[in-house]
């Protein structure tokens, strides 16, 4: 299914759209999600909000892919988290102030590790508006992102920042690789679509 066939499927305006980490080619279909929402923001820097704290294996979703997304050489994604200069609680809002200033009118995408239900454990979706960090814990933070990547990595409803502490590494780790092979194919994806707009 092409892109122009998404766009049109209504299927895509009913909400956030997921796929589970463990499903065959999960990083192209997540790319395809992401895509959707970036082929008319073409000509705007895009810059990718990486949140969370490796200070908790829960919340280390965001600071692992842009830690991954570091080492790459993308063109199309201007990335700020990682785990050596995590964006957290503490700095988010400054973060937010150096974004506005150094680009112009620029596309956001939030990513963020959130909780869920049980069977949605494992899930990356996609969605328009912005992410709200710090939701589980209560915490009064700025909206983020005109889009947002949520990964579910644990249950939610009972003393969140403990099961945050307690999420299985492994499970995040492997998370991790498929959003980054996701936006890593997605900025492919962008960088032929300007050759040909500009042939």
């Amino acid at each position: 299914m092409n892109l122009e066939t998404l766009k049109k499927n209504p299927f895509f305006d009913k909400g956030p759209q997921s796929v589970f980490y463990h499903e065959t080619a999960a990083g192209d279909r997540l790319s395809r999600l992401l895509s959707v929402h970036l082929t008319e923001k073409i000509t705007n820097p895009i810059v990718l909000v990486c949140i969370g704290t490796d200070r908790s294996t829960g919340d280390s979703l965001g600071p692992l892919v842009g830690s991954k997304l570091s080492e790459r050489s993308l063109e199309n994604f201007n990335v700020f988290g990682t785990l050596e200069d995590p964006v957290h609680a503490l700095n988010l809002e400054e973060t937010l102030l150096s974004i506005k200033k150094q680009y112009v009118q620029p596309f956001v995408i939030a990513l963020d590790a959130c909780l869920g239900k049980a069977q949605s454990i494992g899930a990356i979706s996609v969605g328009q508006g912005p992410s709200k960090p710090g939701a589980a814990m209560n915490k009064k933070l700025p909206p983020v992102g005109n889009i947002h990547i949520h990964g579910v990595v644990n249950i939610q409803g009972f003393m969140e920042f403990f099961v945050l502490q307690n999420t299985r590494l492994n499970l995040v780790m492997k998370m991790a690789d498929v959003i980054a092979a996701g936006i890593q194919k997605t900025d492919r994806y962008l960088t032929v679509s300007k050759k040909i707009n500009h042939l």
